[in-house]
């Protein structure tokens, strides 16, 4: 399993790379936008920022400017290049024509009959947006399960994102997702309990240890 940050801020990647065990970086045309930098600067400046992939999601909706955008996200990122290709028909023929030369993924995935045909046209990844899905079909999480099931033969794995807590992404995983991208504030949120703290308090209170030497 590998979780990401879910952002295109270079100050959130920063942060990210310094809690050690974020693994790459996810970004599209949203959170591109509330960056103050051109797209291209931003890209590399997160990629210098992770040795795990960098995710890039096409805008483009016709199939020649797909495969054209897409080869030039491939020479801004390099080799940690993740494609992030609309679930659309025509996002369906350009990971065809390109999950042979750059690593993709498929992106609003909505339905399971959609993450089989990723999985057929060689996605390395299927995204399914949980709480969005839970909003819009009822069960962002019975999306995810249904998704592991048709794709558990196959070599396509599911990448949960639209997280809005840490029981969401507990479940997500319990239900099949083999990844997580999430937002910074989400990632923090994940390492915190509030037992945790209080459990630590009692130690310290009650303990000793090398530091009291």
């Amino acid at each position: 399993m590998a979780i990401y940050l879910d952002s295109a801020l270079v100050s959130e990647a920063e942060i990210a790379d310094k809690l050690g065990w974020v693994k790459g970086i996810t970004t599209n045309p949203t959170l591109l936008a509330k960056s103050d930098l051109p797209p291209e600067t931003t890209l590399k400046k997160l990629t210098a920022l992770t040795s795990g992939p960098v995710f890039y999601q096409v805008t483009a909706r016709e199939l020649a400017a797909m495969l054209n955008e897409a080869r030039k996200a491939r020479e801004i990122i390099g080799k940690q290049t993740i494609l992030k290709i609309p679930a659309t028909s025509v996002g369906f023929q350009a990971v065809a024509r390109l999950s042979s030369e750059i690593d993709c993924s498929v992106t609003a995935i909505y339905s399971a009959a959609q993450a089989a045909i990723a999985s057929e046209a060689g996605a390395k990844m299927a995204i399914a947006y949980v709480n969005r899905a839970t909003r819009l079909l009822g069960d962002g999480i019975a999306l995810v399960r249904d998704m592991a099931s048709v794709l558990k033969n196959s070599k396509t794995e599911i990448l949960a994102a639209s997280i809005k807590s840490p029981q969401e992404a507990a479940a997500a995983i319990q239900a099949g997702a083999n990844h997580l991208t999430l937002p910074l504030a989400m990632l923090q949120a994940m390492t915190t309990h509030e037992f945790s703290e209080t459990t630590v308090e009692e130690f310290t209170q009650n303990g000793i240890g090398l530091n009291q030497y």
